[in-house]
């Protein structure tokens, strides 16, 4: 591939493990982006594109150009729905090995002004948040927002009345003390897993904590069941939608 080019959107989004959704994975065709008029590449098995403004190309493990993982996420504007924007977002920006941060989002988000999906790419941002930990935390913190209750604090700090620390919890209304948490696959296949969950409920409830748990099941139709036991857990708990 010569030097001018490299990778961009879905091929790059899969290059960098950006989780797409599943429609992407057999996508037989490679994204080739190029910032020289005149040549943008074409031919079976290519989607060309031309990129007029270029950030940081990145090298893979085989030398070729990929680009930076912000200039991706600016680019699958016109490829993904806006909740898988914001999904993709949540990534780059994780509580764990994150790879890039807030203000470079914004910075990219800024200088894509003009450009197709930059109303997408604005709505993406003022969603995103940081320290999240799996796009399922993600749909759920979002079900939440728009069903009118408050934005939980996301995996915020749970400590005891002594100060010593509980859990990271995944989505927290700490003046509640309600903590709302996904379980995803590792905690039912993994005994040791299962044991410490246990352990940690226990240790949360015996101190005042309202601990709420949802998995895959809830996302889909069950989500009305989500929002009635967090909005009756919060008004349990003094939360008042008035204020």
């Amino acid at each position: 591939m010569p030097s001018d080019q490299f990778f961009s959107h879905v091929t790059a989004a899969l290059l960098h493990g950006l989780p797409l959704p599943r429609r992407f994975l057999e996508r037989r065709s490679l994204d080739v982006a190029t910032a020289v008029r005149g040549r943008r590449r074409s031919g079976v098995g290519v989607h060309g594109h031309l990129v007029p403004h270029v950030g940081m190309v990145e090298a893979n493990t085989d030398g070729l150009g990929v680009a930076s993982v912000v200039d991706v996420w600016c680019q699958l504007a016109t490829s993904l729905s806006l909740d898988e924007l914001i999904v993709v977002g949540d990534s780059l920006v994780r509580r764990q090995r994150p790879l890039a941060t807030l203000v470079q989002l914004e910075q990219a988000v800024a200088s894509h002004s003009g450009r197709p999906g930059v109303r997408r790419l604005r709505e993406a941002l003022a969603l995103v948040r940081v320290r999240t930990d799996s796009p399922r935390e993600t749909r759920l913190r979002l079900i939440i927002v728009r069903a009118g209750l408050p934005e939980p604090e996301v995996n915020a700090e749970i400590v005891d009345r002594y100060g010593v620390f509980l859990a990271w919890g995944d989505l927290v209304y700490p003046h509640q003390r309600v903590l709302v948490e996904y379980d995803g696959e590792q905690h039912r296949d993994d005994e040791e897993q299962f044991h410490r969950d246990v352990d940690r409920v226990d240790a949360l409830m015996e101190e005042g904590w309202r601990v709420i748990r949802f998995n895959k099941s809830h996302l889909g139709p069950r989500q009305p069941e989500i929002i009635g036991r967090i909005r009756r857990a919060l008004l349990e708990r003094g939360w008042n939608p008035a204020a």
